[in-house]
């Protein structure tokens, strides 16, 4: 995972995002989970983002991405559950009345990076003696 480029900025993050449907359900099996990879990969591309690897399991779905710095990690759940809510759903009817939300308000969010934080405090601090 090199560094990407944007006009202003060189950067190198990747997000690992684990979110759920709506009361743990399992459904995401079959041609629904297929789709959902589909439209995953495709809103994330549109988004300036790339997919390092992406688990659609029966009541949860991980990715591991890298988006510009531009997109803080609520925006980038924000679009990529929404679109996918809408279009799921729409594809899918009995979605609609199986689930009142197809995926929960929540999620999680965590970092990964070519070197650990005590790796960057000791860079700084080594910053302050030159």
């Amino acid at each position: 995972m090199n560094s990407k480029r944007t006009r202003h900025s060189a950067y190198n993050i990747s997000y690992h995002f684990v979110w759920c449907p709506k009361f743990r359900r399992k459904i995401l099996v079959d041609r629904l989970a297929v789709r959902l990879e589909e439209l995953i990969r495709e809103k994330t591309t549109e988004l300036g983002g790339e997919v390092f690897n992406l688990t659609v399991m029966p009541d949860h779905v991980h990715l591991f991405c890298s988006f510009p710095p531009t997109m803080a990690p609520y925006q980038i759940m924000h679009r990529l559950k929404g679109y996918t809510a809408h279009q799921l759903r729409e594809e899918f009817p009995y979605l609609k009345s199986r689930l009142p939300n197809l995926w929960t308000r929540s999620y999680y969010v965590g970092t990964a990076g070519n070197v650990s934080a005590a790796t960057i405090q000791r860079y700084i601090d080594e910053q302050k003696g030159s």
